[in-house]
């Protein structure tokens, strides 16, 4: 790796082995904001985009994109998908105080509330368990006034219980193949939360928490993801890189956007894996230049994980 290529990642770094990552996919060629990278069981990919608040679905055997929905005013920023079909999308809305998750039709249609704008959350990330309840995070809170937390919400949706409060704009979340350890990415504190869950899904065991890393840099960690060995995969925003960990949290490799050292593709927000590969891809868009919007893809630590939602 040249010293060009190296140039804004911070010394500590700068000797974890680097891979640079190739295009896949142009999602435009103007600049959106993408987000939400997720697979259903066909192998189609699916995405949105946070301030246009398109969802997408791209058909990987034609390469034919095609918007499913817009949700006007509601800045989609993360989808998942049920394992009953349905794609659950998280929406910040006014980043204050009055985000949703609402559910759709594999189609885009018949759009259901999940949670309410009026509870007062702004759900930017989510993952789902085995059993048909999620996590998501409130992305709210600056540093001094850590207001944020991760939520989980059972099967049957009887109830919105914190798991872990006070965190500054908590972002990624993702779940161990176990279901054992939540990964939480607290984008305003540069920081990586490693979370030890009990077999109610809710309670922390003593000692069960920690800090694994602490990222360096402006913006901080976005969005994550697992592979089947439970490595994680943490997108630093304005960045154009992902950092690749270990189960045990330890920085194992980064993937860099291509041109990144020139402020190109740097708005790396989501990393996932094609299922049944060790293809990992990464959306981004090139803000203040001329790039648009891509899909880049690299060689991951593992496969794909293939959770409960393709069986």
């Amino acid at each position: 790796m040249s010293v060009k290529e190296l140039s804004g990642i911070p010394q500590s770094e700068q000797g974890v082995p680097a891979e640079v990552a190739e295009p896949w996919f142009q999602v435009s060629p103007e600049n959106k904001q993408l987000e939400g990278l997720c697979f259903d069981r066909a192998g189609d990919l699916h995405l949105v985009d946070v301030f246009e608040g398109n969802v997408y679905k791209l058909e990987l055997t034609s390469q034919k994109l095609s918007v499913l929905r817009t949700l006007e005013g509601q800045n989609p920023a993360a989808l998942k998908i049920h394992q009953d079909g349905r794609l659950f999308v998280c929406c910040l809305a006014n980043m204050r105080d009055n985000g949703s998750i609402v559910a759709m039709d594999p189609d885009g249609g018949e759009l259901e509330t999940i949670i309410d704008g009026g509870l007062g959350f702004v759900p930017d990330d989510m993952v789902f368990d085995s059993d048909g309840g999620f996590y998501f995070s409130d992305f709210t809170g600056p540093v001094f006034n850590p207001t944020g937390g991760i939520y989980h919400v059972p099967a049957d949706r009887s109830s919105v219980d914190c798991v872990v409060p006070n965190l500054a704009t908590p972002n990624g979340l993702a779940l161990s193949p176990d279901e054992h350890v939540l990964w939480v990415t607290e984008m305003a504190a540069n920081r990586l939360h490693f979370i030890q869950l009990g077999d109610d899904r809710v309670s922390i065991p003593p000692y069960g928490t920690s800090v694994p890393y602490t990222f360096s840099g402006l913006e901080g960690p976005d969005s994550c993801s697992i592979d089947a060995d439970g490595n994680l995969y943490v997108a630093m925003y304005e960045q154009g890189r992902v950092l690749c960990f270990t189960p045990e949290g330890v920085l194992a490799k980064q993937i860099l956007l291509p041109d990144r050292e020139q402020g190109r593709n740097r708005r790396s927000t989501h990393p996932m894996i094609i299922p049944g590969t060790s293809t990992l891809l990464i959306c981004t868009n090139d803000f203040g230049h001329d790039g648009g919007s891509w899909i880049f893809a690299a060689e991951a630590l593992g496969k794909g994980y293939d959770s409960y939602q393709f069986s």
